[in-house]
């Protein structure tokens, strides 16, 4: 996403993104028991199946579940689901779902974020099924996963109560949230001023993912978007910073303040930003960590500390804003 980084080999950036994860390769001290359902289909677009694994505790469950987003630099696939980020949050009794979304570069950032307001949906309409209260739903990422956490934080949306789909009138609002190293604005990244709307703004890797089509209805084709406002404000509409509201959740970020790929900056707006509007945020800083480190897996409990803080009791209803 840094257009410095762009001379750098491209197999070091993609490495770089799926980092997010591949939070550590060491294994569990005591591993939990659990129940996986693999390729669990919450959707489908242009006829394709868009999936999900579940993992449910064998034992001790608290009836209360938290989202894996699947994305490292908007790449997203059934293979990068960690069990090693997964089994902390089993083992304190949380229902997980890891869902994989439509990957760059077929898919575009606008369509990603419509899949997983599509899987909070249909995780909300199915709670009962999975043995989870669907008022108190969790999410958590990084890189571009925490961007997509963010995402649902700030602009999840009320459902339509006209749609054919009963999933489809299901909110998509989570109750909390705690990512590593998101991006959150798109039109001052890393300083002030600092625009990223062109696919060429971003590192090679990254380009297709902001790639914007839109279809021809005379050719019939899919067309790139070239006008300069359009993609200002497709740029503005993908950057959580500019979605926040009082009615958002609890917000905890952990950034390292050496990332030469997503600055921490991005994360200090956003937190400021939500601590303007009244919502519990935090930001916790990893003193000459880059993007991703050899012990995440140690900064996982804090993720989960803070899901129990906020999960732990229904928040007060709050009706999600159908303008969102």
């Amino acid at each position: 996403m840094n257009r410095a980084l762009s001379r750098t080999p491209l197999i070091l950036l993609a490495a770089l993104a799926m980092i997010a994860m591949v939070p550590s390769l060491a294994p569990a001290a005591e591993e939990p028991r659990f129940d996986r359902r693999e390729d669990v289909i919450y959707g489908r677009k242009y006829g394709t199946a868009l999936t999900m694994d579940v993992f449910t505790p064998k034992k001790d469950a608290k009836g209360l579940g938290v989202i894996l987003v699947v994305s490292g630099g908007f790449f997203s696939s059934h293979e990068a689901i960690q069990p090693t980020f997964i089994r902390p949050l089993i083992a304190r009794g949380y229902t997980v779902f890891a869902v994989v979304h439509g990957s760059q570069p077929r898919y575009q950032v606008t369509e990603i974020v419509n899949d997983l307001n599509r899987a909070v949906r249909f995780i909300r309409h199915n709670a009962h099924d999975y043995h989870i209260d669907p008022a108190r739903i969790g999410v958590t990422g990084a890189s571009a996963g925490g961007h997509l956490s963010l995402m649902l934080g700030t602009a999840g949306t009320a459902g339509n109560p006209e749609a054919r789909d009963p999933v489809d009138r299901e909110s998509s609002r989570i109750q909390a949230v705690a990512c590593f190293f998101p991006p959150t604005d798109f039109l001052n990244f890393g300083e002030p001023g600092r625009k990223m709307i062109h696919p060429t703004d971003h590192a090679p890797p990254f380009r297709a993912a902001f790639d914007y089509r839109e279809l021809d209805p005379k050719s019939n084709l899919w067309v790139p978007v070239t006008d300069p406002a359009k993609l200002e404000s497709i740029a503005r509409r993908i950057s959580p910073a500019y979605h926040v509201s009082p009615d958002d959740p609890p917000t905890l970020i952990i950034h390292g303040d050496k990332d030469p790929l997503v600055p921490l900056q991005q994360s200090e707006r956003m937190i400021d930003e939500l601590k303007k509007a009244g919502v519990e945020a935090r930001l916790i800083v990893k003193p000459g960590a880059g993007h991703g480190w050899l012990t995440m897996n140690q900064d996982i409990p804090t993720f989960i500390d803070w899901f129990d803080q906020h999960l732990s009791t229904p928040a007060p209803s709050k009706p999600a804003d159908p303008a969102r």
